[in-house]
């Protein structure tokens, strides 16, 4: 197979650049790998099983060979547990984020870490909400309690976890738990979860599909908003904040460190180093040190500090072929191993921080909380160390750079509100919503993915969604695809239809502004959280589940089993989940008719049991359409015009 031109790969024509220059110089990169790449059609539907050494077996989509594995599992078994498998996967990445975190506080607490609590009004909220006595304790006492509280999510033996009683919403509570699906703790889940994939355990699709919505309400409480939470408590809930996006944002003259990855313990470390070294990065010949974000430690620092994102998880590679980036500082999560690959031809240096997760080739800095300012130095003086290496010959940045507004959490969206109407904020929202001046709102989350052309489907779904007058927000990489092209800016207005153009104009001046942008960005992967929080507190206000708001949710150009996870985890709330690329599971039709609902009067389905199902649609127009009408058939239920 040829290789495709590089305006078929990605939208960016910044990406673009760096792609010809790539070939140029002889050097693969994620979108020719992927070309190169065929895939395996059994693997692709979800019916190849390796779960024993009696195989791999695999079952012929086409009713021809085998229709069964050796110990009799059959396709719908297979593909039913393939489906736990990947959202196990996910949940179990979210979940380790989470408690990473709840760490960091107990030790930063005990004084063992360089940490310290930069958000008491939400301690003490998160506090309150987990039935925490607040009185009379100081900041350090009532952390550390919190911070046990997290810990209790992942051993506690009887109950449910803390996170869902605080955050869950009371009508979808009611029914997980008519549904048997309350999950314990999050390792004893994932614990569960991997024992009933094994051969010979649990072979009962609908069981393993049921399962799977365990684990997504795991993903949610233990991994999204217990992540969320604890970050804000520690570093600050995120107020907007205008920056820039686009390769432009990496600086010829400065020493330049790119931050990737998820959890953002170090990444805040390593920007608070890069502002305290800047003298000795100036001793070398550069002006300064700027750090540069990618994936989701980009969107921690976006909304936190304003630090500008270099680009998103398709692209990872493309700041180093700039031939300008000194080093790329990696942690957990989307992070491709072929990175070290493209860095050995620039003298860009991997840095890898963690014990779990190393690369063949890289440079490791061991990172734990107790040695995090040890570490952060050590990472931002090899980055200067790497600026006399650059190869003059081999620089070439592009020029492009966009501004954004980012850092919408729920409390600033509230907040907002406020100046429009102080007294009930989320009244003014709830009228647009009923009077038909906004139709609904849909979510568009995720990541982009190298098998089909960059940020395309991202942006195309939502300019669809926004030209009839859908509120989108966004999180993790497909934020960064609308934050390149416009739609984070008030300037993106001019594609939004005109009602919605008219009340995000009238908030945005409300607020000093010239109008809130189209699309709000609300933080990385685990800020999805902020989108649940948002919905229930609009369920709660109209007195309705979550399953009946005009609401949907998007992840177009998903690649990761954490997409599927959180996907999971709206599902089981009753919210629509669209998905743009092969979820691989349609070697199965029953597991396609459980989760998609397709066929009518099938027995079980999650839109019968939740509200909610997948949508599956490659096309981001069509998708917008089927969207478009599942929100309409809501108003509608709701007494909505």
């Amino acid at each position: 197979m040829g290789l495709k031109d590089v305006k078929d790969l990605s939208m960016d024509t910044g990406v673009q650049q760096m792609l010809a220059k790539a070939r140029e110089e002889g050097i693969d990169t994620a979108f020719d790998r992927a070309a190169k790449m065929n895939q395996c059609g059994f693997g692709s539907t979800g019916v190849c099983c390796k779960h024993c050494l009696e195989g791999p077996c695999r079952i012929a989509p086409n009713g021809k060979g085998a229709q069964t594995g050796v110990c009799g599992a059959n396709v719908d078994t297979i593909v039913a547990r393939n489906f736990l498998t990947t959202v196990t996967e996910g949940t179990a990445s979210h979940a380790e984020h989470a408690r990473e975190v709840a760490h960091a506080i107990l030790e930063a607490v005990e004084g063992k870490a360089p940490y310290a609590i930069q958000d008491e009004a939400k301690l003490k909220a998160v506090a309150q909400g987990l039935g925490l006595n607040t009185e009379g304790k100081n900041v350090n006492q009532l952390a550390k309690e919190v911070a046990i509280k997290a810990l209790e999510d992942f051993q506690k033996q009887h109950g449910t976890l803390n996170w869902l009683k605080f955050r869950a919403n009371s009508k979808s509570v009611e029914n997980w738990k008519k549904l048997g699906l309350l999950p314990v703790n999050a390792h004893l889940e994932i614990t569960k979860a991997m024992a009933r994939q094994v051969m010979g355990g649990d072979a009962d699709p609908t069981n393993l599909l049921l399962g799977t919505v365990t684990m997504g309400l795991v993903d949610g409480y233990a991994g999204l908003h217990m992540s969320t939470d604890l970050q804000d408590i520690l570093f600050g809930t995120p107020k907007a904040v205008k920056a820039q996006y686009r390769l432009g944002v990496i600086k010829k003259e400065m020493v330049n460190i790119s931050v990737h990855g998820h959890i953002p313990l170090l990444a805040e470390k390593v920007v608070e180093w890069a502002g305290k070294l800047k003298d000795e990065a100036k001793a070398v010949g550069a002006q300064g040190i700027n750090v540069v974000g990618v994936c989701c430690s980009g969107n921690e620092l976006l909304m936190r500090k304003g630090v500008p994102v270099a680009t998103n998880y398709a692209s990872q590679e493309m700041p180093i072929i700039t031939g300008a980036l000194e080093a790329m500082v990696v942690d957990i999560q989307c992070i491709m191993p072929g990175l070290q690959t493209v860095a050995s031809c620039y003298h860009t240096e991997i840095i890898t921080t963690l014990p779990y997760v190393k690369m063949s080739g890289a440079t490791h800095v061991e990172f734990s909380t107790e040695r995090a300012d040890e570490a952060a130095q050590e990472i931002v003086r090899k980055a200067i160390a790497n600026f006399k290496k650059r190869d003059p010959r081999k620089i070439s940045i592009p020029n492009e750079v966009t501004e954004a507004y980012a850092g919408f959490s729920v409390e600033q969206i509230v907040e907002a509100l406020k100046a429009v109407n102080a007294e009930d904020p989320l009244k003014p929202l709830v009228d647009a919503i009923a009077s038909g001046q906004i139709l609904g709102a849909v979510a568009l989350v995720g990541c982009t993915n190298p098998r089909v052309k960059q940020d395309s489907s991202n942006v195309a779904l939502a300019m669809e969604l926004i030209k009839n007058n859908v509120l989108v927000v966004a999180t993790g990489c497909s934020a960064h695809s609308l934050g390149k092209f416009g739609l984070l800016s008030p300037d993106g207005l001019q594609y939004a239809g005109e009602s919605l153009r008219n009340i995000l104009t009238a908030i945005g001046q409300a607020n000093g502004l010239p109008a809130l942008p189209p699309a709000l960005h609300m933080g990385s992967c685990v800020d999805n959280s902020r989108i649940a929080d948002l919905l229930n507190a609009l369920a709660n206000y109209l007195g309705v589940g979550i399953k009946d708001l005009p609401v949907a949710g998007s992840c177009p150009e998903t690649h990761h089993p954490k997409a599927l996870a959180i996907g999971t985890y709206f599902i089981a709330n009753g919210v629509d989940v669209h998905v743009g690329v092969n979820p691989q599971v349609t070697g199965s039709e029953l597991v396609v008719n459980v989760l998609t609902a397709e066929k009518e009067n099938f027995p079980v389905t999650t839109d019968g049991l939740f509200g909610g199902k997948l949508i599956y649609e490659e096309d981001p127009v069509k998708a917008a359409e089927i969207i478009l009408n599942r929100i309409k058939a809501k108003r509608k239920a709701l007494g909505l015009s």
